[in-house]
Protein backbone atom coordinates (compact mmCIF):
# COMPACT_ATOMS: atom_id res chain seq x y z
CA UNK A 1 0.00 0.00 0.00
CA UNK A 2 0.91 3.58 -0.64
CA UNK A 3 0.41 5.17 2.66
CA UNK A 4 1.20 9.10 1.44
CA UNK A 5 -1.39 8.70 -0.78
CA UNK A 6 -3.77 6.26 1.62
CA UNK A 7 -6.38 9.48 3.18
CA UNK A 8 -7.06 7.56 5.90
CA UNK A 9 -3.16 7.19 7.13
CA UNK A 10 -2.47 10.65 5.94
CA UNK A 11 -4.74 11.57 8.66
CA UNK A 12 -3.90 9.90 11.64
CA UNK A 13 -0.33 10.42 10.52
CA UNK A 14 -0.34 14.07 10.12
CA UNK A 15 -2.77 15.35 12.91
CA UNK A 16 -6.22 15.62 11.00
CA UNK A 17 -8.75 14.51 13.61
CA UNK A 18 -10.80 15.26 15.82
CA UNK A 19 -9.96 16.30 19.02
CA UNK A 20 -11.67 12.91 20.72
CA UNK A 21 -8.52 11.15 21.54
CA UNK A 22 -8.75 8.01 23.99
CA UNK A 23 -7.43 4.34 24.70
CA UNK A 24 -9.32 1.83 22.44
CA UNK A 25 -11.45 -0.16 24.57
CA UNK A 26 -13.77 -2.98 22.62
CA UNK A 27 -17.88 -3.09 23.35
CA UNK A 28 -19.08 -3.95 26.85
CA UNK A 29 -18.75 -7.52 27.39
CA UNK A 30 -15.88 -7.77 25.41
CA UNK A 31 -12.15 -7.77 26.97
CA UNK A 32 -8.93 -7.39 25.03
CA UNK A 33 -6.62 -10.15 25.82
CA UNK A 34 -2.32 -10.18 25.15
CA UNK A 35 -1.36 -12.57 23.11
CA UNK A 36 2.44 -12.61 24.36
CA UNK A 37 2.00 -13.50 28.21
CA UNK A 38 5.73 -11.84 28.59
CA UNK A 39 8.19 -9.84 26.75
CA UNK A 40 7.15 -9.46 22.90
CA UNK A 41 9.59 -11.11 20.58
CA UNK A 42 10.90 -7.90 18.12
CA UNK A 43 10.06 -5.18 20.24
CA UNK A 44 10.42 -2.07 18.64
CA UNK A 45 10.24 1.17 20.45
CA UNK A 46 7.64 3.60 19.82
CA UNK A 47 6.91 7.49 20.19
CA UNK A 48 4.16 7.89 22.76
CA UNK A 49 1.49 5.97 24.14
CA UNK A 50 -1.22 4.23 22.03
CA UNK A 51 -4.44 6.12 21.32
CA UNK A 52 -7.24 5.73 19.39
CA UNK A 53 -8.55 8.73 16.84
CA UNK A 54 -11.65 9.63 15.11
CA UNK A 55 -10.81 11.45 12.07
CA UNK A 56 -12.89 14.63 11.08
CA UNK A 57 -14.47 15.78 8.25
CA UNK A 58 -11.35 14.95 6.09
CA UNK A 59 -12.09 11.00 6.12
CA UNK A 60 -15.56 9.91 5.71
CA UNK A 61 -16.76 6.50 5.17
CA UNK A 62 -20.51 6.51 4.21
CA UNK A 63 -20.76 10.02 5.33
CA UNK A 64 -19.40 8.30 8.73
CA UNK A 65 -15.52 9.01 10.73
CA UNK A 66 -13.50 6.33 11.42
CA UNK A 67 -11.51 5.51 14.47
CA UNK A 68 -7.31 4.91 13.81
CA UNK A 69 -5.20 3.00 17.04
CA UNK A 70 -1.78 3.66 16.98
CA UNK A 71 1.14 2.92 18.24
CA UNK A 72 0.57 -0.45 18.92
CA UNK A 73 3.51 -2.31 21.08
CA UNK A 74 1.16 -4.24 23.10
CA UNK A 75 -0.51 -6.47 20.83
CA UNK A 76 -4.09 -7.78 22.21
CA UNK A 77 -7.13 -9.92 20.76
CA UNK A 78 -10.43 -9.82 21.59
CA UNK A 79 -13.07 -12.18 20.97
CA UNK A 80 -16.25 -11.81 19.58
CA UNK A 81 -18.81 -15.02 20.68
CA UNK A 82 -21.76 -16.00 17.51
CA UNK A 83 -24.85 -14.19 18.74
CA UNK A 84 -26.60 -16.85 16.09
CA UNK A 85 -26.77 -20.22 15.79
CA UNK A 86 -22.84 -21.28 16.24
CA UNK A 87 -21.34 -22.92 13.11
CA UNK A 88 -18.09 -23.98 14.41
CA UNK A 89 -16.43 -21.21 12.42
CA UNK A 90 -14.09 -18.34 13.00
CA UNK A 91 -12.47 -15.31 11.54
CA UNK A 92 -9.40 -13.59 13.06
CA UNK A 93 -9.37 -9.92 11.33
CA UNK A 94 -7.13 -7.48 10.25
CA UNK A 95 -7.32 -4.26 10.05
CA UNK A 96 -5.73 -2.13 7.72
CA UNK A 97 -3.81 1.20 7.97
CA UNK A 98 -0.34 0.80 6.05
CA UNK A 99 1.28 -0.95 8.66
CA UNK A 100 0.99 2.19 10.29
CA UNK A 101 -2.66 2.39 12.42
CA UNK A 102 -5.24 0.31 12.51
CA UNK A 103 -8.59 1.06 11.54
CA UNK A 104 -10.24 -0.73 14.30
CA UNK A 105 -13.93 0.15 13.61
CA UNK A 106 -14.55 0.37 9.95
CA UNK A 107 -12.09 -2.89 9.61
CA UNK A 108 -12.23 -4.11 12.68
CA UNK A 109 -15.09 -4.43 14.90
CA UNK A 110 -18.09 -3.99 12.02
CA UNK A 111 -16.44 -6.75 10.87
CA UNK A 112 -17.46 -8.55 14.04
CA UNK A 113 -20.82 -7.06 13.69
CA UNK A 114 -21.32 -8.85 10.52
CA UNK A 115 -19.56 -12.02 11.65
CA UNK A 116 -21.05 -13.09 14.66
CA UNK A 117 -24.97 -13.03 13.74
CA UNK A 118 -24.42 -15.49 11.08
CA UNK A 119 -22.82 -17.95 13.95
CA UNK A 120 -19.01 -17.55 13.24
CA UNK A 121 -16.68 -16.43 16.00
CA UNK A 122 -14.42 -13.70 15.44
CA UNK A 123 -11.24 -12.63 16.78
CA UNK A 124 -10.20 -9.40 16.45
CA UNK A 125 -6.11 -9.08 16.24
CA UNK A 126 -4.65 -5.42 16.98
CA UNK A 127 -1.40 -6.19 15.96
CA UNK A 128 1.84 -4.09 16.26
CA UNK A 129 2.20 -0.85 14.41
CA UNK A 130 4.41 1.99 15.14
CA UNK A 131 2.35 4.73 14.67
CA UNK A 132 5.47 6.80 13.34
CA UNK A 133 5.38 8.98 10.62
CA UNK A 134 7.59 6.80 8.82
CA UNK A 135 7.81 8.94 5.31
CA UNK A 136 9.00 12.10 7.20
CA UNK A 137 12.93 12.28 6.77
CA UNK A 138 13.37 14.03 9.69
CA UNK A 139 13.05 11.47 12.51
CA UNK A 140 13.92 7.86 12.68
CA UNK A 141 11.33 5.55 13.11
CA UNK A 142 10.97 1.63 14.25
CA UNK A 143 10.94 -0.89 11.89
CA UNK A 144 7.47 -1.45 10.06
CA UNK A 145 5.28 -2.61 7.10
CA UNK A 146 4.80 -5.90 5.58
CA UNK A 147 7.03 -8.81 6.20
CA UNK A 148 10.34 -9.64 5.78
CA UNK A 149 10.50 -6.04 6.30
CA UNK A 150 9.31 -6.32 9.67
CA UNK A 151 8.26 -9.85 11.54
CA UNK A 152 5.87 -7.98 14.07
CA UNK A 153 2.82 -7.75 12.86
CA UNK A 154 3.33 -11.74 11.30
CA UNK A 155 4.67 -13.32 14.61
CA UNK A 156 1.09 -11.41 16.05
CA UNK A 157 -0.98 -13.06 13.25
CA UNK A 158 1.12 -16.65 13.79
CA UNK A 159 0.24 -16.37 17.55
CA UNK A 160 -3.25 -15.66 17.38
CA UNK A 161 -3.97 -18.17 14.93
CA UNK A 162 -2.36 -20.73 16.95
CA UNK A 163 -4.05 -19.31 20.40
CA UNK A 164 -7.55 -19.99 18.51
CA UNK A 165 -6.79 -23.13 17.62
CA UNK A 166 -5.58 -24.07 20.93
CA UNK A 167 -8.80 -23.15 22.64
CA UNK A 168 -11.07 -24.26 20.14
CA UNK A 169 -12.85 -26.41 22.23
CA UNK A 170 -13.07 -23.80 25.28
CA UNK A 171 -14.41 -21.41 22.68
CA UNK A 172 -16.86 -23.45 20.83
CA UNK A 173 -14.70 -23.69 17.79
CA UNK A 174 -13.73 -26.33 15.14
CA UNK A 175 -10.39 -26.67 14.73
CA UNK A 176 -10.94 -27.14 11.01
CA UNK A 177 -12.94 -24.02 10.27
CA UNK A 178 -10.30 -21.39 11.47
CA UNK A 179 -9.72 -18.29 8.91
CA UNK A 180 -8.04 -15.16 8.15
CA UNK A 181 -10.37 -12.21 6.75
CA UNK A 182 -8.04 -8.56 6.03
CA UNK A 183 -7.92 -4.97 4.11
CA UNK A 184 -4.99 -3.55 2.76
CA UNK A 185 -2.43 -3.74 4.45
CA UNK A 186 -4.34 -6.84 6.47
CA UNK A 187 -4.93 -7.93 3.15
CA UNK A 188 -1.36 -8.22 2.47
CA UNK A 189 -1.36 -9.74 5.99
CA UNK A 190 -3.94 -12.33 5.05
CA UNK A 191 -1.43 -13.50 2.27
CA UNK A 192 1.50 -13.67 4.43
CA UNK A 193 -0.47 -15.78 7.31
CA UNK A 194 -1.29 -18.06 4.16
CA UNK A 195 2.24 -19.09 2.81
CA UNK A 196 4.32 -18.39 6.09
CA UNK A 197 2.71 -21.02 8.20
CA UNK A 198 5.14 -23.79 8.51
CA UNK A 199 7.15 -22.38 11.08
CA UNK A 200 6.99 -20.03 13.67
CA UNK A 201 9.20 -16.36 13.09
CA UNK A 202 9.71 -16.80 16.85
CA UNK A 203 10.67 -18.92 19.20
CA UNK A 204 7.98 -20.61 21.10
CA UNK A 205 5.94 -19.80 24.52
CA UNK A 206 3.49 -22.21 24.80
CA UNK A 207 1.24 -24.68 23.90
CA UNK A 208 -0.65 -22.35 21.16
CA UNK A 209 2.63 -22.48 19.52
CA UNK A 210 2.75 -26.15 19.00
CA UNK A 211 -0.43 -25.68 17.14
CA UNK A 212 -0.74 -25.02 13.56
CA UNK A 213 -1.07 -21.45 11.99
CA UNK A 214 -2.49 -22.20 8.43
CA UNK A 215 -5.88 -20.72 8.11
CA UNK A 216 -8.53 -22.81 7.02
CA UNK A 217 -9.53 -20.37 4.25
CA UNK A 218 -8.91 -16.50 4.05
CA UNK A 219 -10.32 -13.65 3.17
CA UNK A 220 -8.31 -10.35 1.65
CA UNK A 221 -10.41 -7.22 0.48
CA UNK A 222 -8.17 -4.31 -1.45
CA UNK A 223 -4.76 -6.16 -0.53
CA UNK A 224 -1.50 -4.89 -0.96
CA UNK A 225 2.16 -5.27 -1.63
CA UNK A 226 1.27 -8.37 -3.79
CA UNK A 227 2.61 -7.92 -7.39
CA UNK A 228 6.55 -6.65 -7.96
CA UNK A 229 4.91 -3.37 -9.85
CA UNK A 230 3.62 -2.47 -5.90
CA UNK A 231 7.13 -4.09 -4.78
CA UNK A 232 9.24 -1.96 -7.12
CA UNK A 233 7.18 0.99 -5.51
CA UNK A 234 8.16 0.43 -2.64
CA UNK A 235 11.84 -0.09 -3.68
CA UNK A 236 11.39 3.47 -5.53
CA UNK A 237 10.98 4.96 -2.28
CA UNK A 238 14.32 3.86 -0.43
CA UNK A 239 13.01 0.85 1.01
CA UNK A 240 14.49 -2.26 1.12
CA UNK A 241 11.21 -4.35 1.74
CA UNK A 242 11.63 -6.62 -1.47
CA UNK A 243 14.54 -7.97 -2.84
CA UNK A 244 13.80 -8.61 -6.49
CA UNK A 245 15.50 -10.70 -8.95
CA UNK A 246 13.58 -10.40 -12.48
CA UNK A 247 14.93 -12.83 -15.61
CA UNK A 248 15.64 -10.68 -18.47
CA UNK A 249 13.46 -12.48 -20.56
CA UNK A 250 10.33 -10.90 -18.51
CA UNK A 251 7.90 -8.50 -19.92
CA UNK A 252 6.06 -5.70 -18.83
CA UNK A 253 3.04 -7.47 -18.29
CA UNK A 254 4.73 -10.05 -16.82
CA UNK A 255 6.33 -7.06 -13.87
CA UNK A 256 3.33 -5.81 -13.34
CA UNK A 257 1.33 -9.09 -12.84
CA UNK A 258 4.35 -10.97 -11.45
CA UNK A 259 3.72 -11.89 -7.50
CA UNK A 260 6.05 -10.50 -5.09
CA UNK A 261 8.71 -13.05 -3.97
CA UNK A 262 8.09 -13.00 -0.14
CA UNK A 263 4.46 -14.47 -0.76
CA UNK A 264 5.71 -18.11 -2.02
CA UNK A 265 2.00 -19.95 -2.84
CA UNK A 266 1.92 -23.63 -2.81
CA UNK A 267 -0.66 -26.02 -3.41
CA UNK A 268 -0.23 -25.68 0.70
CA UNK A 269 -2.07 -21.98 0.29
CA UNK A 270 -5.80 -22.08 1.58
CA UNK A 271 -8.52 -21.68 -0.20
CA UNK A 272 -8.88 -17.57 -0.80
CA UNK A 273 -11.70 -15.05 -1.32
CA UNK A 274 -10.17 -11.63 -3.15
CA UNK A 275 -12.31 -8.48 -4.02
CA UNK A 276 -10.96 -5.10 -5.01
CA UNK A 277 -11.55 -2.35 -7.34
CA UNK A 278 -9.93 -1.49 -10.68
CA UNK A 279 -9.88 2.08 -9.64
CA UNK A 280 -8.61 1.61 -6.11
CA UNK A 281 -5.42 4.28 -6.72
CA UNK A 282 -4.15 3.13 -3.20
CA UNK A 283 -3.41 -0.63 -3.70
CA UNK A 284 -3.26 -1.42 -7.48
CA UNK A 285 -5.86 -3.63 -8.53
CA UNK A 286 -2.96 -5.90 -9.97
CA UNK A 287 -2.48 -7.03 -6.37
CA UNK A 288 -5.27 -9.28 -6.10
CA UNK A 289 -4.50 -10.38 -10.13
CA UNK A 290 -0.82 -11.30 -9.34
CA UNK A 291 -2.21 -13.27 -6.60
CA UNK A 292 -5.46 -14.83 -7.66
CA UNK A 293 -2.87 -15.72 -10.89
CA UNK A 294 -0.32 -17.62 -8.71
CA UNK A 295 -3.01 -19.37 -6.33
CA UNK A 296 -4.98 -20.88 -9.99
CA UNK A 297 -1.14 -22.04 -11.14
CA UNK A 298 -0.70 -23.75 -7.76
CA UNK A 299 -4.36 -25.81 -7.59
CA UNK A 300 -5.35 -23.37 -4.67
CA UNK A 301 -9.34 -22.71 -4.71
CA UNK A 302 -9.75 -19.37 -5.55
CA UNK A 303 -12.77 -16.62 -6.31
CA UNK A 304 -11.93 -13.10 -7.21
CA UNK A 305 -14.01 -10.26 -7.76
CA UNK A 306 -13.36 -7.04 -9.39
CA UNK A 307 -15.88 -4.14 -9.62
CA UNK A 308 -15.12 -1.22 -12.28
CA UNK A 309 -15.47 1.66 -8.99
CA UNK A 310 -15.03 1.24 -5.73
CA UNK A 311 -11.95 2.97 -4.56
CA UNK A 312 -9.86 1.99 -1.43
CA UNK A 313 -10.98 1.28 2.51
CA UNK A 314 -14.91 1.32 1.77
CA UNK A 315 -15.12 -1.59 4.44
CA UNK A 316 -18.46 -3.11 4.88
CA UNK A 317 -20.09 0.62 5.03
CA UNK A 318 -23.14 0.37 2.24
CA UNK A 319 -22.84 3.18 -0.13
CA UNK A 320 -24.90 3.24 -3.79
CA UNK A 321 -21.21 1.62 -5.28
CA UNK A 322 -22.29 -1.97 -5.61
CA UNK A 323 -18.91 -3.29 -4.78
CA UNK A 324 -20.04 -2.83 -1.00
CA UNK A 325 -22.23 -5.73 -1.08
CA UNK A 326 -19.43 -7.63 -1.11
CA UNK A 327 -20.54 -9.67 2.32
CA UNK A 328 -23.15 -11.85 0.53
CA UNK A 329 -20.21 -13.15 -2.17
CA UNK A 330 -18.33 -13.67 1.40
CA UNK A 331 -21.23 -15.35 3.13
CA UNK A 332 -22.01 -17.29 -0.75
CA UNK A 333 -18.47 -18.82 -0.66
CA UNK A 334 -17.85 -19.69 2.62
CA UNK A 335 -21.08 -22.38 2.13
CA UNK A 336 -19.04 -22.92 -0.93
CA UNK A 337 -16.32 -24.44 0.79
CA UNK A 338 -18.10 -25.44 3.93
CA UNK A 339 -17.17 -23.70 6.25
CA UNK A 340 -20.57 -22.49 7.33
CA UNK A 341 -24.00 -24.12 6.38
CA UNK A 342 -27.42 -22.82 4.72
Amino acid sequence: MKPLLFAFCVVFAFGGVSAREATWQPSPGHTQMPIWPGVVPDAQPVAGPEVAKTTGKEFLVANRPAVGVSPVSRPTMTVYSPTGKNTGAAVVVFPGGGYEDLAIDLEGTEVCDWLTPKGITCVLLKYRVPGEERYRKSAPYPKSGPYPESPMALEDAQRTVGLVRFHAAEWHIDQHKIGVLGFSSGGHLVAAMSTHFEKRLYSAVDGADKESCRPDFAVAIYPGHLSLSAAEWDADQGSKKFAIRKPAHETAADEELGLNPDIPVTRQTPPTFLLQAEDDHVDNVNDSLAYYIALKKAGVTVEMHLYAQGGHAFGLRRTKLPITGWPQLAETWLRTIGMISE
